[in-house]
């Protein structure tokens, strides 16, 4: 099941999530960064355990941004990352979003959902707001992907 996060998800989110930052695949984020976005979060929920996370964050009038994508690893390759990046998309349309991109390493996974590699220069000078806080700024080596929804 998927749902909208929650307080008591956080802590279990932001180990999920520092499993892969210190893989260098995700960007950590603090307890402090994960309450302030609560709302963009949504979870994978197997009985009581959250087994995925995803986040849709809003950047500009008709642009977001899916980030913080992790499934814990023996439950990877069952489609549980898929399912969390469509109900984001889901999300966007409603919200009147044209347009969602993400910044990644799994150029695959992206691809097979109809995301196209872009130049980070096309993205909009507020997405770089996250990315000052980036242990990798300024020598990014994330790949920038967008996909344009279907309204």
């Amino acid at each position: 099941m998927i749902r909208t996060a929650t307080v008591e998800d956080i802590k279990t989110i932001q180990q999920m999530l520092k499993y892969y930052a210190d893989k260098g695949l995700l960007l950590p984020r603090s307890l402090s960064d994960l309450y302030d976005n609560l709302r963009d979060f949504i979870v994978f929920q197997e009985k009581e355990s959250i087994l995925g996370v995803g986040s849709l964050h809003v950047c500009w009038d008709d642009l977001g941004e899916i980030r913080s994508l992790a499934v814990l690893p023996p439950h990877t390759k069952q489609g549980i990352g898929r399912q969390l990046v469509v109900v984001c998309e889901t999300e966007a349309l409603k919200l009147g979003l044209k347009r969602v991109f993400t910044l990644t390493y799994q150029e695959k996974f992206f691809t097979e959902l109809g995301y196209k590699i872009i130049d980070k220069s096309e993205l909009p000078h507020k997405v770089w707001g996250e990315c000052l806080k980036c242990v990798k700024f300024p020598n990014c080596d994330e790949i920038a992907m967008i996909k344009m929804l279907k309204t």
